[in-house]
């Protein structure tokens, strides 16, 4: 099937389903017993391994304008349990856009997507947060002598784990699909587009590595 095709089929809303009613018609089966026991309201002593083991997480927010989600990573263990009702989540560096920031400050709901290279499981967190730049927990989570500016004060209110059918399907931790260097493009190739030329993307890529170094904390 062609390209044209398929975008013909996606603009076709007669099959939508469009509330929960619908939604049961095409999932008829329900979630079984296992979906539904696995949820706990707090870090169970069986999860908190799975937390502390995560070089990697993605953070949704919402806000006003929308949805929001945003990669954090550090050394394992990055994101750490105070207790089995608390996270806390130092903000690294970063760009400065400080999106999910400005999200939870008007709705604080969060989601937290753990993942564990070698690892099929997933683990989900929700819960909400409040940003707290105390300086003494910040200094707590101090790199290299150099503390985040903030940290997020994560109240948990639900975590399971997610099965790994989708870490099996994607082949993710499987050395073999892995994307081989040079065949995406580059972000100075974006920048150099995007900016219509404003940026020169040659230049961009040549210092990002250094750069990058420089300011990981």
């Amino acid at each position: 099937m062609g390209d044209v095709d398929l975008l013909h089929l996606a603009r076709d809303c007669s099959a939508d389903l469009a509330d929960e009613t619908e939604l049961r018609r095409v999932y008829s089966t329900g979630p079984g017993a296992t979906s539904l026991q696995k949820v706990a309201d707090h870090v169970h002593p069986l999860y908190r391994p799975y937390i502390e083991a995560a070089p990697f997480a993605v953070l949704a927010t919402l806000g006003p304008e929308g949805l929001d989600t945003s990669p954090r990573g550090d050394a394992p263990g990055f994101v750490k349990v105070a207790d089995v009702h608390t996270l806390l989540l130092p903000d690294r560096r970063g760009n400065q856009r400080i999106d999910s920031l400005r999200n939870i400050v008007r709705d604080p709901r969060v989601a937290l997507l753990f993942l564990i290279p070698g690892a099929g499981e997933a683990l989900r967190v929700n819960g909400s947060a409040r940003i707290s730049a105390l300086p003494a927990l910040c200094e707590h989570f101090a790199v290299d002598g150099k503390a985040p500016a903030s940290v997020l004060v994560i109240e948990v209110r639900s975590v399971f784990f997610q099965c790994a059918r989708a870490i099996q399907r994607s082949g993710l931790w499987d050395p073999v699909s892995h994307v081989a260097a040079g065949t995406l493009p580059t972000p100075g190739a974006v920048l150099q587009c995007l900016s219509r030329a404003g940026i020169d993307g040659v230049a961009y890529d040549a210092a990002l590595p250094a750069r990058q170094a420089a300011t990981l904390y």
